[in-house]
This record gives structure tokens, C-alpha cells and sequence, in this order.
């Protein structure tokens, strides 16, 4: 390659890796606002099990939040000031899933206050939208972990306009990966 051509070359590839290392871009097609989830998943086309990639996110799930998924219930809820993340046993006498859930949500609380978010990035096998914000502006976001009935409670709060997008984006997402049906808009009274 001559001179000319490296500097075309970089003068090209700079502007993506500026928005790669800003965290604009992502490398997960499913993670486009108004995305189906794993409908618009390109590896989707026809039977999912006959790919793997469900299946391989459920396990992923389970070993990165040291429950099971099958027995248990995501909600993520959008709220005015921010939001939560709310996982509880799908049988109110499991006691062992019920505490599973609670240690790994107060354990969320303290790596996602930290700026830590390799948790979502493993079992989503990427990266989640918001995070890269969340993370550089993870001290204007209040994490507050609570018992609630059969599980636990994340509660992210924030007066901070690019955080609460942030986190907005990072609940949406995962509202489609988990295909929990929760609203993606903000509910009022939340």
C-alpha cells in the first residue's frame, strides 16, 4: 500500500472508530430502537432452536445471574426519574430462586453504581445500549436495591437528562431480550 491510500484509508476509517470508542455504535443489530428483539435478529430467519442463539441466551442468562431463567419472571419498568428492574420467583414457595435473585440483585446494584456492567455484556453477548452513558455518568445515577415479594428490586434514579435516556435505552433493551412485554414508555405513577 503507497502513502495515499493509507492516509485515504484512515482518513475513512476515523470517524467510526471516534463513534466506536464513544460507544455510539453497537455491535448488535437487535439493539436499534423500535427493534422486535430476536424477530429482527438476522440469525432468526426460521426456526430459532435450529440455530441456537435462543437457547444459548437462556444459558448464558442463567450462568451470568446464577438463577434459573425458566423459574423465574423479569420486569423492567420505566419510570419519569429513571427506572427498575424487578425479578421474582415464578413460585411463591421456591425459597431458593427467591434468594438466588436477591443476592444477584444487590450484587447488580453494586457493579452497575461502580460503572460495572459486564454482567448485561455476557449474557447479552454484547453491548447493551445506555451503558457506555450510564458508565461515564454513573455518578449521577442513584442504584437502590430492595426486597420485594418473591424477589428483588433494582431502582435507578437520576435528574440528569442524558442519563436518564441512557437508562431508558438500557431498560428497553432489555424489555425486548428478555420479551417481557413490559411498556416501553414511561408509565405515569411508577
Amino acid at each position: 500500500m503507497n502513502t495515499r491510500t493509507l492516509l485515504l484509508t484512515g482518513a475513512l476509517l476515523a470517524p467510526a472508530a471516534g463513534a466506536l470508542a464513544a460507544g455510539a455504535l453497537h455491535d448488535r443489530p437487535m439493539a436499534a430502537k423500535g427493534s422486535r428483539g430476536h424477530a429482527d435478529c438476522p440469525m432468526a430467519a426460521g426456526d430459532s432452536a435450529a440455530h441456537g442463539h435462543a437457547g444459548s441466551s437462556a444459558s448464558r442468562a442463567d450462568e451470568g445471574m446464577g438463577f434459573s431463567q425458566a423459574k423465574t419472571t423479569h420486569h423492567f419498568r420505566l419510570c419519569a426519574d429513571g427506572g427498575s428492574i424487578e425479578v421474582t420467583a415464578n413460585d411463591p414457595a421456591d425459597e431458593d430462586s427467591r434468594g438466588q435473585i436477591r443476592k444477584h440483585l444487590a450484587h447488580i446494584r453494586k457493579m452497575f453504581a461502580a460503572g460495572n456492567f459486564s454482567i448485561p455484556m455476557f449474557v447479552h453477548d454484547g453491548i447493551p445500549p445506555g451503558t457506555a452513558t450510564m458508565k461515564r455518568r454513573a455518578s449521577v445515577i442513584r442504584y437502590r436495591y430492595e426486597d420485594i415479594a418473591g424477589g428483588g428490586r433494582v431502582r435507578l434514579s437520576t435528574g440528569d437528562p442524558d442519563a436518564l435516556d441512557a437508562i431508558h435505552d438500557f431498560l428497553r433493551f432489555q424489555i425486548v431480550e428478555h420479551e417481557t412485554g413490559d411498556p416501553t414508555e414511561v408509565v405515569e405513577g411508577r
